[in-house]
């Protein structure tokens, strides 16, 4: 419980905003990524429209695949439990494993699936607009 209450304290303040809270001794910040472009490169960028944060927990169990789809807005994932492979269509890939986070890709349709025997266990902050799809299925398999 301990280390997702410091997950969630980083994911708050943010890696920039650590030095604001370095000269209280009790407190620790664990700065887990700060990037302006995501896992393969590309940069960063916002949608339009009113700004809207959401974050899930997202399960998987040993085997499961996410299904190919792409994400039209920004989004972080931090990798609680598991091991996770994510590919892309052009058949470069990223593993994950506990402890790992990255910046997801924008617009690029993507697969993860579960590596091993133990359930991969995400939590992925979107930084989308209101009335927009965090997620979009492909339309079939590439």
């Amino acid at each position: 419980m301990l280390r997702r209450s410091v997950v969630l304290v980083a994911l708050c303040v943010g890696a920039t905003s650590a030095s604001a809270f370095e000269a209280k001794a009790p407190l620790k910040v664990v700065p887990l990524l700060t990037t302006t472009k995501t896992w393969e490169g590309a940069p960063i960028v916002y949608p339009q429209g009113q700004p809207e944060i959401s974050g899930l927990i997202i399960e998987l169990a040993p085997g499961a695949e996410t299904g190919w789809h792409s994400h039209p807005v920004p989004s972080f994932a931090f990798i609680l439990e598991g091991t996770l492979e994510v590919q892309l269509k052009d058949g470069r890939s990223k593993r994950l494993q506990a402890g790992e986070a990255l910046a997801e890709v924008i617009g690029a349709l993507h697969n993860g699936k579960v590596i091993g025997d133990i359930p991969v266990k995400l939590v992925v902050f979107y930084a989308g607009a209101v009335g927009q799809s965090l997620t979009v299925p492909a339309a079939s398999s590439p």
